[in-house]
């Protein structure tokens, strides 16, 4: 019997990768695809790909349970992040649940838990919950930070190096390049195998760097000399406030850094080796297959 599997969030970095994966093996396994977006005329086009739009995103919930009708597997890609974000994500839990949906694949963050130091991974500690209390099939993929996001921990400086700022210690983290987190995805929902059902994956990159690592690693990639500052939590927040960012947010900038000086997020597994056949891209590597992720430091 053919499965439906619809993606979320294809417009974006993670959810389009994926999508481009599905619609590459879909025939293969036996599965249609169908792609829910707010706006239909940026999806990709992909062959075979049913594209619905649905402008409201997670919060309308009405909207996404119709827009999931039929659906069998839900690839269901966390919202941006919110002051919301939390009744989001439940509300798109309830309309999975009203539509039939029997399988939800889920993107968390590396130890998710409400009592954990980065304040972001309440969220998905709580969806991570509602998905559990669903009693359908579940995957949760806990994607450690993206390799993608460490050029953009640096900022440039009028002698022409760039410098990371942050409180992050000596502690490391296990960045993971989305290239892998996206194959893992499209392994997990093409061969819709009860041996995932109810498993947590922790989705890592197969090292962990700390942000002296990252910046002299910069420094060999971009050409541009960069170099990286211990902040204290005090300092952090008293660079950041100027950005105008609410102090949620804020607080998850600050927290996300401190989670690493916690050892939070150094953790390193060998579920893309397992779920891939290939080793976890290091950050040198997806850093050197994609110069547009650092293209603002080039020299």
């Amino acid at each position: 019997m053919t499965r439906l599997i619809t993606v979320t969030g294809a417009t974006g970095a993670l959810g389009g990768r994926v999508a481009r994966l599905l619609a590459a093996g879909a025939a293969d396994h036996d599965a249609e695809l169908r792609l829910v977006v707010r706006d239909p005329s940026r999806a990709p086009q992909l062959p075979g790909a049913e594209v619905v739009g649905h402008p409201g995103g997670y919060a309308d919930e009405a909207g996404f349970t119709a827009a999931l009708a039929g659906t069998h597997t839900l690839f269901l890609v966390s919202a941006a992040e919110a002051e919301d974000r939390t009744e989001q994500h439940l509300a798109a839990v309830r309309a999975a649940v009203a539509a039939g949906v029997q399988r939800i694949v889920y993107t968390s963050f590396l130890g998710a838990d409400e009592g954990a130091t980065f304040t972001l991974t309440a969220t998905h500690a709580a969806t991570e919950a509602a998905l559990g209390d669903t009693g359908l099939r579940t995957t949760v993929l806990r994607d450690s930070m993206y390799a993608d996001f460490v050029p953009f921990f640096a900022s440039p400086e009028d002698d022409g190096g760039a410098v990371i700022t942050a409180p992050a210690g000596d502690g490391a983290a296990s960045f993971v390049s989305r290239d892998d987190v996206a194959e893992v995805a499209a392994a997990v929902l093409l061969r819709d195998h009860p041996s995932t059902d109810g498993r947590v994956l922790d989705v890592t990159g197969p090292e962990a760097l700390t942000l002296a690592e990252a910046a002299a690693l910069l420094t060999e990639v971009t050409g541009r000399p960069v170099r990286y500052e211990a902040q204290t939590v005090e300092e952090a927040w008293a660079t950041r406030r100027p950005s105008g960012a609410p102090d949620w947010e804020i607080e998850g900038w600050v927290t996300s850094y401190t989670a690493i000086a916690a050892g939070e997020m150094a953790l390193v597994s060998d579920v893309v080796r397992a779920f891939t056949g290939h080793p976890a891209t290091t950050v040198r590597e997806h850093l050197e297959r994609h110069p547009e992720d650092w293209a603002q430091l080039a020299r």
